[in-house]
């Protein structure tokens, strides 16, 4: 299995367009073969010991295997979900990881 956390900084004021985005896209990718979780998540506020901000959240993602990732990143659905976040997205940093 793979797991994936990728932190996503919208330009200020634009990350509920971009989850707005990505809820529409959601259902797309829970249909790909190989997906096992994807969601979005945000700060919980006054809790944990450090926060992502107003501007950012965290998607979480299991994977059945590298190749189904890989397949993930080039399906046609986020390629498209890519361009409508062109202009709202500051930057994303994607951690894939192997569970131990």
């Amino acid at each position: 299995m793979i797991h994936v956390v990728a932190i996503i900084t919208a330009k200020p004021g634009q990350r509920a367009a971009v989850l707005s985005n990505f809820a529409a896209n959601r259902a797309a990718v829970l249909a790909e073969a190989g997906c096992i979780e994807y969601g979005a998540a945000v700060d919980l506020e006054n809790m944990g010991t450090a926060a992502y901000g107003p501007d950012s959240f965290v998607v979480i993602e299991k994977w059945e295997s590298a190749e189904h990732l890989k397949a993930h990143a080039v399906a046609p659905h986020m390629k498209e979900y890519g361009t409508r976040n062109k202009d709202l997205v500051a930057s994303r940093v994607i951690h894939v990881l192997s569970p131990v």
